[in-house]
């Protein structure tokens, strides 16, 4: 039976491919039309990133560099009110920050032992994706996606594809920076630079690699939701400019406009 309810138009499925781009980022796989854009990474150069209408790709491992640079620019951003019944933090502030939140936690993602592609994207659908933007078709795509990224990610890493992955192994994506493209009252477009971390076993090296993404944020009965017409939007008004690429620690990473994210207390 179908984890999701509910389908998506075109812009729908777009937008289902943004939420899956921080575990794909790692696969390669797919979900919407177009292509990545791959970038190197290191210390005064873009490092792999995905473009607003496709999903990222894997990027070298970075070193951090010995000279670090404090970010300029520090945000802690709020958290929602409460906690839905599919476990996510929701009732974001109406404001810029609010929004950026937001999308923050859609945007971070946990694969691991007993919890895998299909059960965080399942969840990001039926929280933080606009009512607008719901249909069984879409509901349907987002789970096949997530399926298809699970079978991806076992191969990479070398494990049969059912049963429990290997203990230790897990890949996290947490967002370490934003930049906020346009905003007006109901309405927040945002860039968003994820540091994805892959682990296969619990005596296998960590590897890092990096995304970009752009997504489309509006406000609707009393919350923010992901949009795809929103984000549709966002890729119009950004044309083919993206914001550079750069590590916590990198100077560039405060040259090419990117706010750092404090934990809130």
């Amino acid at each position: 039976m179908s984890r999701t309810r509910g389908t998506w138009n075109t812009r729908g499925t777009w937008l289902a491919g943004i939420a899956l781009a921080a575990v794909v980022a790692l696969t390669g796989y797919a979900v919407l039309a177009g292509g990545g854009d791959d970038e190197p990474t290191g210390k005064g150069t873009p490092s792999a990133s995905s473009s607003a209408t496709a999903t990222a790709g894997p990027a070298p491992d970075y070193t951090v560099p010995d000279d670090w640079t404090e970010p300029e620019q520090w945000a802690a951003l709020p958290r929602g009110s409460r906690t839905d019944k599919y476990g996510s933090e929701v009732g974001y502030p109406h404001t810029t920050e609010g929004a950026v939140s937001m999308a923050v936690n859609a945007t971070n993602t946990s694969i691991e032992p007993g919890k895998d592609a299909v059960d965080g994207q399942v969840r990001v659908y039926n929280s933080y994706i606009s009512a607008a933007d719901h249909s069984d078709q879409a509901a349907q795509q987002i789970e096949q996606a997530g399926q298809e990224t699970d079978k991806k990610f076992r191969r990479q890493m070398g494990v049969p594809a059912d049963g429990e992955m290997p203990p230790g192994s897990y890949v996290r994506t947490t967002v370490i920076g934003f930049k906020v493209l346009e905003k007006s009252d109901d309405e927040v477009s945002v860039w968003l630079l994820g540091r994805v971390a892959m682990k296969k076993g619990e005596l296998e090296k960590e590897s890092i690699s990096h995304i970009r993404l752009l997504m489309g944020a509006r406000w609707e009965d009393g919350d923010w939701k992901l949009s795809g017409q929103a984000s549709v939007d966002a890729q119009k008004q950004a044309g083919s400019s993206k914001p550079g690429m750069a590590v916590l620690g990198d100077a560039q990473f405060s040259e090419y406009g990117w706010v750092a994210i404090r934990e809130a207390s």
